[in-house]
């Protein structure tokens, strides 16, 4: 569970933002991520290091207001800051101990998705769906041309 679990946050997170419509999908998905670019705010546990961190992830935040490739390398960023906390042993959760590992697992998941544009999974299935469509129409058109 302790691998599974943050996981399936990172698909639960998916598949609920998926369900807000573009372009409020974009901008609300960079604020949600400047705002986990400022959760170890509190712990202080890297001292000032908290600020840079917190600076530049809502820099690139802000730059993902127009662009889901910047949000997802704000996720990655924030990816990186949870594993440096978990290794110094300053999780984002401070009575549990493996929250930062769990959301290191769980943040590439948005990060992929968001890289991948943001978005929603039946969008893409649907698409697909098109796609073998027009194939089938055109392979019919093609045979019916060599036919004649």
């Amino acid at each position: 569970m302790r691998y599974l679990a943050p996981l399936l946050v990172g698909l639960l997170y998916v598949v609920l933002m998926s369900l807000v419509p573009e372009p409020h999908r974009r901008r609300l998905n960079a604020v949600v991520v400047a705002g986990a670019g400022a959760a170890y705010l509190s712990g202080g546990g890297l001292g000032g290091w908290e600020f840079t961190f917190t600076a530049l992830a809502t820099c690139v935040a802000y730059k993902g207001l127009d662009s889901w490739a910047f949000i997802g390398v704000a996720w990655l960023l924030h990816t990186a800051w949870d594993v440096v906390h978990h290794l110094k042993g300053h999780p984002i959760i401070p009575f549990a101990h493996d929250s930062s590992f769990g959301c290191a697992l769980c943040d590439p998941v948005i990060a992929v998705w968001c890289l991948g544009g943001g978005r929603a999974p039946w969008e893409s299935l649907r698409r697909t769906d098109e796609f073998a469509g027009a194939r089938r129409s055109a392979l019919r058109t093609e045979s019916a041309t060599l036919k004649e």
